[in-house]
């Protein structure tokens, strides 16, 4: 299968200008630094910027309410910060859940583009 993949790219890459080349290329697999990397980049990296000082916020929220839960003697002030606690992890959760859903997307895109740059190539192979 990987000796197929490496046919199939080095067709594409015959087929490309040099410009389309150097474009394919940048389009390779991501490692997961690349990826949350590249989360910062585009038109909406500054929700990337609050979401991660939300998530800091929320992770605050999280150690003061495990600071209280342990000063608390009252049942019912315990279950009312072990809430709070609970409201805390499930925000971080929803957070941190919208940036993995981010660079899912950002690399469902990069593939999108590989194929349209294999499609165009190899229309232009069968006209040639």
């Amino acid at each position: 299968m990987k000796n197929n993949i490496e046919e199939i790219d080095k067709l594409i890459k015959e087929t490309l200008s040099e410009e389309e080349a150097k474009f394919y290329k940048g389009l390779e697999e991501q490692n997961i630094f690349e990826m949350v990397t590249g989360l910062f980049t585009g038109k909406n990296k500054w929700i990337m910027y609050v979401m991660n000082v939300m998530t800091l916020l929320f992770f605050a929220v999280f150690i003061y309410c495990i600071i209280q839960i342990s000063n608390i003697e009252e049942t019912n002030e315990l279950i009312r910060w072990g809430i709070y606690c609970f409201i805390s992890l499930i925000a971080m959760s929803m957070l941190k859940m919208f940036a993995w859903m981010q660079m899912d997307k950002n690399a469902i895109i990069r593939e999108l583009k590989r194929l349209e740059i294999l499609l165009s190539s190899l229309s232009g192979r069968i006209h040639n």
